[in-house]
Order: C-alpha cells, then structure tokens, then sequence
C-alpha cells in the first residue's frame, strides 16, 4: 500500500497580541492510501487545527506536509484552494449548506467551481445523491430535510468531485442516534469501496467503527 500523505514534525503557533498558542506540536503522521482514520481528542487538543492542514484550510507555522509525495507545507492561498477544490472532501458538524439551494444546487457547487458545463455536473449531481439514498429529495431544500437528509447532502457535495481524501469533522455531532448510526454506516460503505477517510470525533464509538483511532491531547499525538 502506497502513502497518500505525510507530515513531518508538524507544528502550528497562534498569535493573539503577545501570547502565542500552540495549537499543533511536532506532529507527524503518515496516512495510506484507503485508510479509513478516526482522530479523537478533547476540545482544544488540536483534532480541528490538523484536520485544517491536511486538508488545505491552513498551513504549518514549522514541519513539512507531503501530500503525493509533493511537499504542499509553503504554497500560496490560490495554489492551496486549487488542490483543496481537487483533491479533498469536506464534510463539516454544522452541513455548510447554501439554505436557499436545493439539496442538487448544493451538490452542484463543487463542479461549477471546477468549470463543468451544466448537463455534466447535473447528471453528476444526481448520481451521487442516488449514491447516498437521496434520489426523491433532490429538489428540497435543507429546511425541508431531516438533519440526517442535510448531513448526506453535504456528504454527496463531499464526493461529487471524487475527491483522493474525504475530510469529516464531526460529523455526527448535530444528529440524532439514529441519523447518526445511518451516516456512519454511509462511511464504513465508502470506506469499503477505498475511499481514503479522516474522521474527527469525541464519541469513541463512532473511532472505533475506522480502522485506526489516533488519539491528540495537547496538540500532539499520543497514541
């Protein structure tokens, strides 16, 4: 199995005034290509700050990132937002959705961005909201859909491009148990189909459904 992505001595400080938090110190972490990763931790540990790096949000203040064996730590914003646009998936606590948009306008996003003419991201679209069980909820908006409905429209939005890394940052943490149990199932299937996942959680649960559990206290990584 070849690796998809590396960090090395990763470290990430915040300035506010005089005083300098550090968020990240010396990570490193190698992930393979379909791994299906759960990263826990308590609040502040640094979970959201790494999963920022990884996927292009944010950059090291010291260490290197590889990703595809090309080292990613000092591109510039445009660069970082054209890898991020191609290669990762987001899939956020909160859904991020367009409230105005319909669950296939919302899914549709990701492909205008990447300049895909209209009847190819359409037919796109509702592929992979069939994908994830949505087919007669595709004109809905997400005030008109279940939390469980809303979290697999920003989960379809995740996919739409293929992207090489799906990012998920506590996913389940606005959901019922039951919601919950259903999108969680959704990820041990896309991690079955090969699907590269990194999982962010405070359930114990949910990390022991991946197949490797990290835990991060104090911005590093423990075990």
């Amino acid at each position: 199995m070849n690796w998809l992505l590396k960090l090395e001595n990763v470290k990430k400080f915040y300035s506010t005034g005089k005083v300098v938090i550090p968020a990240l110190r010396s990570v490193s972490l190698t992930v393979e290509e379909k791994e299906y990763i759960a990263i826990m931790g308590p609040s502040g540990s640094g979970k959201s700050t790494l999963l920022h790096i990884i996927g292009f949000l944010d950059t090291p203040t010291e260490g290197r990132y590889y990703f595809k064996e090309n080292d990613v730590s000092n591109l510039s914003d445009s660069a970082l937002a054209k890898m991020r646009n191609k290669e990762i998936g987001f899939i956020f606590q909160t859904f991020n959705l367009l409230p105005r948009f319909s669950a296939l306008e919302n899914v549709e996003l990701p492909l205008i961005y990447a300049g895909e003419k209209r009847e190819v991201r359409r037919k796109k679209a509702i592929a992979i909201l069939e994908r994830v069980g949505l087919r007669d909820r595709i004109n809905h908006r997400p005030n008109e859909l279940s939390g469980g409905e809303t979290q697999r429209v920003a989960i379809a939005r995740a996919l739409v491009t293929n992207p090489t890394l799906l990012l998920a940052d506590e996913p389940t943490g606005n959901l019922d148990t039951k919601s919950g149990a259903e999108i969680m199932s959704l990820f041990s299937e896309l991690a079955a189909e090969g699907r590269t996942i990194i999982l962010v959680t405070h359930d114990p649960n949910i990390a022991k459904m991946a197949k490797r559990q990290l835990l991060m206290i104090d911005g590093g990584i423990v075990q």
